[in-house]
């Protein structure tokens, strides 16, 4: 277990293919993300409020028998979690209602998924209700790499995590991603579907 990444939650997800609006620096048109700008989510209860689920199980159960998609563990670093937690509280978001702010809140270890396939980190942040990717607005992912050296690797993730957390501090601080973002982090996704992926 690391103690050093707590659990976002899982999610179920399809991946895409990337559109026009979407980035243009991307390597291939093949995408895999945890935000709903570029990928359909499955949600995790009828009335379709929440995508995260909880555990595994429950999310490979919404999985089942559909093809194209991927159950996703999301790991955030602990560092990067109290101010995560404000903007999720400040959205409405209380860690006593659970979901992503009570997993936060509690500190909950991102678990040891040794079947897991490590798939890269995405740069992500929270906007009032939803999760944008560094792939979903114009121009970041250019920006970053002319600033960094540091850019999207296979379906627009990043494979090294001390890479992530450059970019991640670099698109932070220059403002790039306002009016919608403010705050990036790198999610570290793995796929823990028990299908074969690609």
């Amino acid at each position: 277990m690391d103690t050093g990444r707590l659990l976002a939650g899982y999610l179920v997800a399809a991946g895409g293919v990337r559109v026009d609006w979407q980035e243009v620096g991307l390597p291939s048109a093949d995408v895999i993300s945890m935000s709903d700008c570029v990928v359909d989510l499955v949600p995790a209860n009828r009335d379709g409020w929440d995508d995260w689920f909880d555990d595994p199980v429950s999310a490979e159960r919404a999985r089942a028998g559909r093809s194209g998609l991927r159950v996703l563990a999301v790991g955030i670093d602990a560092t990067h979690a109290p101010a995560l937690l404000q903007e999720l509280v400040e959205a409405g978001y209380r860690p006593d209602f659970g979901g992503v702010a009570g997993r936060l809140a509690r500190r909950e270890a991102f678990p040891d998924l040794t079947s897991g396939r490590v798939l890269g980190f995405e740069l992500v942040g929270f906007d009032t209700g939803g999760w944008h990717t560094w792939t979903c607005l114009g121009g970041l992912v250019d920006d970053v790499r002319r600033a960094t050296g540091v850019g999207p690797g296979r379906w627009g993730l990043i494979p090294d995590e001390e890479d992530a957390l450059r970019a991640a501090a670099w698109l932070t601080a220059s403002g790039l991603g306002d009016p919608k973002v403010f705050s990036w982090v790198p999610a570290l996704l793995v796929d823990v579907g028990t299908h074969p992926t690609t």
